[in-house]
């Protein structure tokens, strides 16, 4: 039993509630969508799964603070606060794809002590404590493999590696990996945390996109820096997460 109980299991709720309410848009071909001052969309269903999560967390936990992509921050200097991407993976959600989800992270005095994602139309609630990593219920870890030539590494977008950290190396790196894929977003990390794949890197990030990783990806047993190995809960803006043995390959690698 986790000592974070409490709020995992409010962070079930979460999930539930705005699941139920994301699933009703999902393979909606005509959603509405805006695009952002930063290129990066937003709809309806973002806005309103936003909205849900903060009116649950003001109404069970009305002294702490929120961070959200969609509406800012709200009481953000509370001993307690939460940080919510409501669609992570919105250009994925609007495609029809399923491998975007609810990300939400608490934090207690700046440390993220519970991490959630949740893909509520293939039903995949994955959670953490920084302790222990749970997939449905079930305590889930990294794998073991320990060559890059046997990695299977994911990304979001692939052509962000090259253009934020420099192409060449990145070249040099898919090309020593086994398979390289982008199922990211925050699923990639589920796959990473659950053992199906082997590395997920992301060169460019907002918090709401991996604070609740760091909990989620350390309870899994797995290793979670910025591109340069440094603790990324402290100003990072990059992601390498993999088991403890890869993820030390990857950084020298990739820092070479």
């Amino acid at each position: 039993m986790s000592k974070y109980s409490e709020y995992m299991e409010f962070a079930k709720i979460l999930a539930m509630k705005s699941g139920t309410l994301i699933n009703s848009y999902f393979g909606e071909k005509n959603i509405s969508t805006e695009w952002k001052a930063d290129e990066t969309p937003v709809t309806v269903a973002d806005r309103e799964a936003e909205s849900l999560i903060r009116r649950l967390i003001k109404n069970r936990y009305p002294k702490h603070g929120i961070i959200g992509e969609e509406f800012g921050n709200e009481n953000e200097d509370a001993d307690y606060v939460w940080i919510i991407d409501p669609i992570d993976g919105t250009k994925t959600f609007t495609a029809g794809v399923p491998l975007f989800g609810t990300v939400v992270c608490l934090k207690h005095k700046d440390q993220p002590i519970v991490g959630m994602v949740h893909q509520p139309v293939l039903n995949k609630l994955l959670i953490g404590d920084g302790e222990t990593t749970w997939l449905n219920e079930q305590v889930v870890t990294v794998r073991k493999t320990q060559k890059l030539e046997d990695a299977i590494l994911l990304t979001t977008d692939p052509l962000n590696p090259g253009r934020y950290k420099g192409e060449a190396r990145w070249n040099k790196f898919v090309q020593k990996v086994k398979l390289y894929r982008t199922w990211g977003d925050c699923y990639g990390y589920m796959m990473l945390a659950s053992g199906w794949a082997d590395i997920m890197i992301d060169p460019i990030v907002a918090p709401w996109d991996f604070m609740a990783m760091l909990p989620i990806i350390k309870g899994a047993g797995g290793a979670i820096t910025d591109w340069e190995g440094n603790d990324p809960s402290c100003g990072g803006n990059s992601i390498i997460a993999s088991n403890k043995v890869l993820h030390r390959k990857v950084v020298e690698f990739l820092n070479d």
